[in-house]
């Protein structure tokens, strides 16, 4: 599972959780809209499960570069772009901007992983 191999990046109080590599959101314009993207594109539940099976250092994130971008990214669904189904042109733009070839990946994350946290209630926070 991802979870051991992931590192945190705080942009306005919202947590990104970042893989193996991180594009910064202008840096991937490319991808967007993912709608109208000619590649093979996993959302949701289908996005989870793929990311629950891979390796976290196999996976690079979109990750958000200010308060504009990190609520766009926050407010996106969990989506999976497997890096075998983009189309050469976009692998070459995306080429540009990486140190290590996109190619050693397996997957691009949008989005804001949905980790498991505890379920607290406000009581709890009363006698602090």
């Amino acid at each position: 599972m991802l979870i051991g191999h992931i590192s945190e990046c705080n942009y306005d109080q919202r947590t990104f959780q970042i893989g193996g590599r991180k594009y910064s959101y202008g840096d991937a314009v490319g991808l967007f809209p993912v709608d109208e993207l000619d590649a093979t594109v996993l959302q949701y539940r289908d996005a989870q499960l793929a990311l629950d099976d891979t390796d976290g250092a196999d996976v690079i994130v979109v990750a958000p570069t200010n308060l504009a971008t990190s609520y766009f990214l926050t407010q996106h669904a969990l989506t999976v772009i497997p890096v075998d189904s983009l189309s050469k042109a976009i692998k070459a733009q995306l080429n540009e901007v990486v140190s290590d070839p996109l190619d050693t990946f397996d997957f691009i994350q949008i989005g804001k992983w949905r980790a498991d946290s505890p379920n607290h209630s406000l009581a709890e926070f009363a006698n602090s």
